[in-house]
């Protein structure tokens, strides 16, 4: 069986099953009792021990006096693991990730010449992890909130790109934040600490064409998923 974003509904039986101590030791439980439990029917109760069974989160063994259940190791990495991620969330300094909205529009036709200066474009490879398409996607915040947003973003961790010269001027640091355009593709906002644009404009950059990959044009809403470092 494969695990989609519907098993929040077997996480929570999971959940339910260690409550009951099957973490530590085998329990005896009926699918009337758990029904109870998940505040579902005896049916979605059987229903979510067979498909835990069948993923292999939990070991069932049926006698003549009930049902004998025990979460396994793997059924007890997936718990560890939710627990990890929500401590992660509430006791972390930032949150896991902002989201900012905005509307496409042309730049000055600038990106492709920075983000394809040596000097940038190795470092993007190194610590992005790819090679940017030579020009940025440029998307004004219009709404209070995104401004607002933006302007934290600021002030949390992030990929600092260094400044360097060549023979004809000195080029700034920048910021970059990993990011997920529309759900969709891979990028990360930059932020240079020298720009053209204030900080109502959202810059971003992608190992390929945004505009053709995810069809867009000018005026389009776009939502950026921006991921805080831990």
């Amino acid at each position: 069986m494969k695990v989609d974003l519907g098993s929040w509904k077997l996480f929570f039986t999971l959940y339910k099953l260690a409550e009951l101590g099957a973490c530590s030791r085998t329990v005896k439980v009926s699918t009337e009792y758990l029904a109870e439990k998940i505040g579902a029917s005896q049916q979605t109760a059987s229903r979510h021990l067979i498909n835990l069974e069948k993923i292999g989160w939990i070991k069932r063994t049926i006698t003549p006096e009930g049902c004998l259940t025990k979460i396994t190791e793997s059924g007890t990495a997936e718990l560890k693991k939710l627990y990890s991620d929500l401590r992660l969330i509430f006791e972390a300094a930032y949150p896991p990730s902002v989201t900012l909205e905005g509307i496409l529009f042309s730049g000055l036709g600038e990106g492709a010449y920075y983000v394809t200066k040596e000097g940038y474009r190795k470092q993007f490879l190194e610590k992005l992890g790819f090679d940017p398409y030579p020009g940025t996607l440029n998307l004004k915040l219009t709404t209070e909130y995104d401004v607002k947003t933006m302007s934290e973003l600021e002030t949390y961790p992030a990929i600092e790109i260094q400044g360097f010269k060549d023979e004809s001027r000195t080029f700034g640091s920048v910021k970059c934040y990993p990011a997920i355009i529309n759900n969709k593709e891979k990028g990360a906002v930059v932020y240079a600490l020298r720009s053209h644009y204030n900080t109502s404009v959202l810059e971003i950059i992608a190992p390929v064409f945004l505009r053709g990959r995810l069809k867009l044009k000018d005026g389009n809403k776009v939502k950026v998923e921006i991921l805080i470092l831990p």
